[in-house]
C-alpha cells in the first residue's frame, strides 16, 4: 500500500545564476564596446580615409541614334545614346572621329537580334562589343569607356 501521508515531490527550483551571469556579461561587453568607440580605439570621429584624386577624364557625347529593327509589320525602333570617356589629351581626336563611331554603332546595333536587345541582362555584353569596336576605330588608348545614357526599345 502507499503511504497517504507522504508529501508529493516538488520540483527543484531552477537556479538564476546563468541568467545573472548573462546579464553581467552583456553589461560588461556593452560598456566595453561603448568605451572602445568613445575613446577612439575602434572608430575615430572625424577621421576620413585618404581618397585618391580622380584621373583626368573628359567625356565626348555621341548624337542619339534611332535604329529601325525587324521587318514588315513587326518593325521596332531602338533609341540609343551614349558618351565616351576619354583622356583629355585625346578629346579633340575622338570628337573628330565621331561620324565613324556612329557609323560603326549603327551597323552593329542593326545586326543584333531583337531577342538579344529585349533581354535586360544583354546590355553588358552589348556595351563591351560596342566599346571594342569604338576602340578599333579610334585607336588603342584613346577611349576608356562607353557610358550608355539611353537605351530604349519600342
Amino acid at each position: 500500500m502507499t503511504d497517504a501521508t507522504a508529501a508529493p515531490e516538488t520540483p527543484a527550483k531552477k537556479s538564476r545564476l546563468p541568467l545573472l551571469i548573462g546579464l553581467v556579461l552583456a553589461l560588461l561587453l556593452g560598456g566595453g564596446g561603448f568605451f572602445a568607440t568613445y575613446s577612439g580605439m575602434i572608430l575615430k570621429p572625424g577621421h576620413k580615409d585618404d581618397v585618391a584624386a580622380l584621373p583626368a577624364i573628359a567625356f565626348v557625347p555621341l548624337d542619339p541614334l534611332i535604329i529601325s529593327l525587324g521587318q514588315g509589320g513587326t518593325r521596332q525602333h531602338l533609341r540609343f545614346q551614349a558618351q565616351l570617356e576619354v583622356d583629355p589629351a585625346h578629346q579633340a581626336e575622338v570628337q573628330l572621329l565621331t561620324p565613324r563611331i556612329l557609323d560603326v554603332l549603327n551597323g552593329y546595333l542593326r545586326a543584333v537580334d531583337i531577342a538579344q536587345l529585349e533581354d535586360a541582362s544583354a546590355l553588358v555584353p552589348l556595351r563591351a562589343q560596342m566599346l571594342r569596336r569604338i576602340q578599333i576605330v579610334t585607336g588603342e588608348g584613346r577611349v576608356r569607356d562607353l557610358l550608355v545614357t539611353e537605351f530604349v526599345l519600342n
